[in-house]
C-alpha cells in the first residue's frame, strides 16, 4: 500500500512515500481504509527522533478517520463496514491507505461529521477535553489559556465555553481575531502579560491551561492562588517546580464519542483549515513544522 513516513531520524529530507504492506491488527485494534487523517507537531518531532527509537522505515501520523475493514481479536462494539475515528497505536501508521487503529481509543463517526473533522479530534481536541475534565471547573470559573491560538488552544477555547466558563487566552496579535471569535477575551504575549491578564479578568484566574511552557509558562504562573489548577503540556518540569502538573490523558472511546457528538451538535468546530491528499503529505507537514497554522491541517487518502 501507499503511505508517507520517514527512512531516518533527523530533517525533512529522510521523509519519502512509502510501499509498505498492509498492516495486520493484532488484539484490541481495528484495521481501518484511511478516509482522511491528522497532522499535528508530534508528526515531525517523532522524525526528528524526539520520541525515541522506533522500527524504520516508519510511516507517519497518529489519528484517522476510516472504514472499518477488518477487526482483531478481542475488539467489541465495531464491525466491518463501521466509519469510524480514532488513534493509531504509538502513534504511527496514519498516512496510509490502511492503518491500525486502537478500539479502545476509537469511536463511531456519525454521518453528519466529516471524514476531516473526525480526524481532527483524537490528537488536538481530546487533549483540551482531558485538560478541562482534570481541573473540573465549575460554570463561571475564568480560565487562562496560555497559547490559544495553537491546534490545542483552539478547540479548548470552544470546550471551555461550552462548560459555561470564562475565558482568557494569550495569543500572538495575528491570532487575537481568532480567539476572540471562540468567545475568549484574547490577550498579547510577552513582557506585561501578567499584568494585562490581570486587566482582562479583574476577577482573577481559577486555573491556566499552558500550551508554551517555558518563560511564558512562567510568566502567568504568577497568577494563581492555587497553582494545582495549573496544567501544562509543553513543560511538565517547570509545572511541577512552579506547583503544577502535566495533563493526564484519558484516550478512551468516551472521550471520543463526547467529542464527536460536540461537532455534530455545532458546539465544536475542530478548525480544519487545510486539507491536502496523500501525495502532498510533506508540504502538510512542512506546513505545520513552520508553526504559522491558525487551525487543523489534514491528509485526505481516500
Amino acid at each position: 500500500m501507499k503511505a508517507y513516513g520517514f527512512t531516518a531520524f533527523g530533517g525533512p529530507e529522510n521523509e519519502t512515500m512509502l510501499d509498505v504492506p498492509v498492516p495486520v491488527p493484532g488484539p484490541g485494534e481495528l484495521l481501518v481504509r484511511v478516509r482522511a487523517a491528522g497532522v499535528n507537531p508530534g508528526d515531525w518531532k517523532l522524525r526528528d527522533g524526539g520520541y525515541g527509537d522506533i522500527t524504520l522505515p516508519a510511516v507517519l501520523g497518529r489519528e484517522v478517520a476510516g472504514t472499518v475493514v477488518e477487526t482483531g481479536p478481542d475488539v467489541d462494539g465495531f464491525a466491518v463496514g463501521d466509519e469510524v475515528f480514532g488513534g493509531n497505536p504509538g502513534m504511527v501508521g496514519g498516512w496510509a491507505e490502511f492503518a491500525l487503529v486502537t478500539a479502545s481509543f476509537a469511536a463511531h463517526r456519525p454521518d453528519g461529521v466529516t471524514p476531516a473533522d473526525a480526524a481532527a479530534l483524537p490528537v488536538a481536541a481530546a487533549t483540551g477535553y482531558d485538560a478541562l475534565t482534570g481541573l473540573d471547573l465549575p460554570p463561571g470559573s475564568t480560565l487562562l489559556v496560555n497559547g490559544a491560538g495553537g491546534g490545542v488552544g483552539v478547540p479548548t477555547l470552544q470546550l471551555a465555553r461550552a462548560r459555561g466558563l470564562v475565558v482568557v487566552g494569550t495569543a500572538s496579535p495575528g491570532k487575537h481575531d481568532l480567539v476572540a471569535s471562540h468567545g475568549a477575551v484574547p490577550v498579547a504575549y510577552g513582557d506585561g502579560v501578567a499584568e494585562r491578564v490581570r486587566a482582562a479578568a479583574p476577577q482573577g484566574v481559577d486555573a491556566v491551561f499552558d500550551t508554551v511552557g517555558g518563560d511564558a509558562l512562567r510568566a502567568v504562573a504568577e497568577l494563581l492562588a492555587d497553582r494545582s489548577k495549573l496544567v501544562t503540556i509543553a513543560d511538565r518540569p517547570l509545572a511541577a517546580q512552579l506547583g503544577g502538573s502535566g495533563v493526564e490523558r484519558d484516550r478512551s472511546t468516551a472521550v471520543l464519542t463526547a467529542l464527536v457528538q460536540l461537532v455534530a451538535d455545532g458546539a465544536l468546530d475542530p478548525h480544519v483549515t487545510e486539507i491536502r491528499p496523500l501525495d502532498e503529505a510533506g508540504a502538510a507537514l512542512a506546513t505545520v513544522e513552520a508553526g504559522h497554522t491558525t487551525g487543523k491541517v489534514v491528509i485526505s487518502v481516500g
